[in-house]
């Protein structure tokens, strides 16, 4: 049998088909370059675009949509708003007392300068950098203080940590907002040599009130006595002045008394001889004995 005599039909609508493949891959073509000619930058992030031809370019994107050529180009994204990072560090003090530092600093990147960022620590830029500025910034700052300086003078050494850490950071392009000490622990021996001194302190204290108080009891007991003193002075002029002052003083006795003896709610039955109030044989008159 002679196959190259056999027509073969033609399909009906192969022209139409092939225009509708055709459709479908230019319309899928520019769907996958349309999606990937746009990228977003969200609040309070910048974007730099590297280039296959030219490398990374000078300008930073801010937030919003932007345009890129696919497969040629790429959006690195940064956050630049303020981030903390806690950093501990075991230094050497100047009177060789070890001390165990913590540090919180908040750290962003300089937006402008975010294309030399990523050329020279790219995107984990902060553990490049401040691990060991930090170190070496604690170690040099804590050495010009004694132990119990950085106690006493905490916001001092607070104030030089921050100036010196900024101007490092800064060679780096790295902002810093803020620095601030969070713990401060020393060695063994010298947490017991402070418990201590406090205690002794407070023992001097105390010895102090103690004297104070008895110098105070002192005073106290002079001046009642003085006071006593000049009393009985003042009672024996006026009974040499006027007999009738004895008189007087035994009634005031006796009205106390049975002031108390009548507001009682017990029953007494005692002598008026005892109790000041046989007041009828007072003799009243100075003359008369």
């Amino acid at each position: 049998m002679n196959l190259n005599n056999v027509k073969v039909p033609k399909m009906p609508g192969g022209g139409a088909a092939s225009a509708l493949i055709k459709l479908g891959v230019i319309a899928g073509l520019g769907v996958y370059g349309v999606s990937n000619s746009l990228y977003n930058v969200e609040g309070g992030h910048r974007a730099v675009v590297f280039n296959r031809i030219v490398g990374v370019k000078d300008k930073v994107y801010p937030e919003g949509t932007h345009l890129m050529i696919p497969w040629f180009e790429r959006p690195i994204i940064y956050d630049v708003r303020a981030r903390p990072h806690l950093v501990e560090s075991t230094s050497g003090s100047r009177d060789l007392q070890m001390v165990k530092i913590g540090l919180r600093v908040l750290t962003r990147p300089v937006p402008d300068q975010l294309p030399t960022v990523y050329l020279t620590l790219g995107e984990n830029y902060n553990e490049r950098v401040l691990p060991s500025i930090i170190h070496e910034t604690l170690k040099a700052v804590v050495a010009q203080y004694n132990a119990s300086q950085l106690i006493t003078q905490r916001e001092a050494v607070s104030r030089e940590i921050r100036k010196i850490l900024t101007e490092r950071a800064a060679y780096f392009n790295i902002a810093l907002d803020d620095v601030s000490i969070t713990t401060l622990t020393f060695g063994r021996e010298f947490t017991a040599a402070i418990e201590a001194k406090q205690v002794a302190a407070q023992e001097a204290e105390r010895a102090k009130f103690v004297v104070e108080k008895a110098e105070q009891d002192k005073q106290s007991a002079i001046i009642r006595a003085q006071g006593e003193a000049k009393s009985a002075q003042l009672i024996g002029q006026a009974i040499s002045n006027n007999p009738a002052f004895i008189t007087l003083r035994r009634i005031e006795a006796s009205r106390e008394i049975s002031h108390t003896i009548a507001n009682s709610n017990n029953k007494v039955f005692l002598n008026s001889d005892d109790l000041l109030l046989n007041l009828q044989n007072l003799n009243l008159e100075p003359g008369r004995k």
